[in-house]
């Protein structure tokens, strides 16, 4: 059976009702903070301040049953007190979604990390989160010890080396 009609107000009350349950989407807030100044480097971010991470090319090294990637000096330049690193990477040619995270052994005066056929180490985990066009937050996604690390590309000698102290 079909209602009787219905009186104006109840009317406008039936459509605002049906109006809130429409959902519709807000626009995304634009970013607003800081920016890297070069692009496929990634900067440690402090507040507002960018850091540049070490960028090198590790030297590979094959032995028995493992490869050893080594970069020069016993430590980088590029610091950070936090355990949870940010860092911010504006894009041209680096996919952030396949950067990898190591940490680095020092031994004889250089960084390395090796890999060997039967147990190689993992990356540790991180998170890419789009900032912008073209602009991304990777972020460490647990806590690492003071020590030296590295953000690579997978299945590249380009590092990006920092420490944490």
């Amino acid at each position: 059976m079909l209602p009787k009609i219905l009186s104006h107000g109840h009317l406008l009350s039936v459509f605002l009702l049906g109006l809130t349950s429409i959902s519709v989407p807000l626009p995304a807030q634009k970013y607003t903070g800081p920016v890297p100044p070069i692009a496929d480097v990634p900067f440690l971010q402090h507040a507002d301040n960018l850091i540049p991470t070490e960028s090198a090319l590790a030297k590979q090294i094959e032995g028995r049953g493992e490869t050893v990637y080594v970069i020069d000096g016993p430590s980088s330049k590029a610091r950070t007190p936090l355990a949870e690193p940010i860092f911010l990477i504006r894009t041209e040619r680096i996919v952030p979604e396949k950067l990898e995270l190591y940490r680095l052994e020092v031994k004889n005066g250089r960084r390395e990390v090796v890999f060997k056929k039967k147990k190689s180490p993992r990356p540790i985990r991180i998170s890419v989160i789009r900032l912008d066009d073209r602009l991304y937050k990777v972020e460490a996604s647990e806590y690492l010890e003071n020590g030296e690390y590295a953000l690579t590309p997978a299945e590249s000698n380009q590092v990006f080396c920092f420490q944490i102290y």
